[in-house]
């Protein structure tokens, strides 16, 4: 009982880490944490509306492959059968 055990040196440093010179580092942290909660809220909820704009389109609407009308496309056996 007259010992201390090794959570209370946790508690006793972390204490003595505040008081001496943590807590401006310490305040700084968390406004830090709370930007960047506040910041994923925001992503998050410019993900639902770009969602919602998303589903507002025709379901069924397929934009069609680009066309390009120099080149043609060509089998490996094509291929083979004209350099013979």
């Amino acid at each position: 009982m007259g010992s201390m055990s090794p959570v209370h040196w946790l508690i006793l440093a972390v204490v003595l880490l505040v008081v001496f010179g943590g807590g401006g580092k310490i305040s700084g942290l968390m406004g830090d944490f709370a930007k960047g909660i506040k910041s994923f809220k925001k992503n998050m909820a410019d993900d639902e509306s770009m969602t919602a704009t998303d589903a507002t389109q025709a379901p069924g609407h397929i934009s069609p492959p680009n066309q390009n009308p120099g080149y043609s496309q060509t089998t490996s056996s094509e291929t083979h059968r004209n350099q013979v």
